[in-house]
């Protein structure tokens, strides 16, 4: 047995997330409704790493996701490793980056903004992103986007 094996099993085609911040691999998970596919998924937890002490990986058989569910993983886990696999090869590797703008993927936290009171899609601009502040559009009211909760 080579002891560089690999820890999970290589997918033919599909999505590797990896760098997923140990404690969010199931939120991400979740975020990315993992659930309900039937093509195999592979989760893993508390693998070691060099940058993160600790980090969670998932791949996605036959799965290539849209830049909406990106934007969404951003959210959780900004800075996670996304592997674009075809035919066992890597083709494609970004790392997730937060975008300028979040639409229906937070909840404002204000108790009077219009969103959480009118059947309306959220939207919110990213301030600062090395802080993670994001601006409601409606009632400029800003938020740390550790603490916010996901729509």
């Amino acid at each position: 047995m080579n002891i560089k094996e690999r820890l999970v099993a290589a997918i033919e085609n599909g999505t590797v997330i990896d760098h997923i911040p140990a404690e969010k691999t199931y939120q991400v998970a979740a975020l990315l409704e993992l659930s309900k596919l039937t093509e195999p998924v592979t989760i893993g937890q508390n693998y070691p790493s060099k940058k993160l002490g600790k980090k969670g990986i998932i791949k996605v058989t036959d799965k290539f996701f849209t830049n909406e569910e990106i934007s969404r993983l951003s959210v959780v886990a900004p800075n996670v490793v996304l592997s674009i696999i075809k035919n066992y090869q890597v083709v494609e590797k970004k790392t997730v980056e937060t975008p300028d703008e979040l639409r229906g993927i937070i909840r404002c936290n204000n108790p009077k903004c219009i969103t959480n009171n009118e059947p309306m899609a959220t939207y919110f601009s990213v301030v600062n992103k090395q802080l993670g502040t994001v601006r409601c559009h409606y009632c400029d009211k800003e938020q740390d986007i550790k603490t916010v909760e996901l729509v």
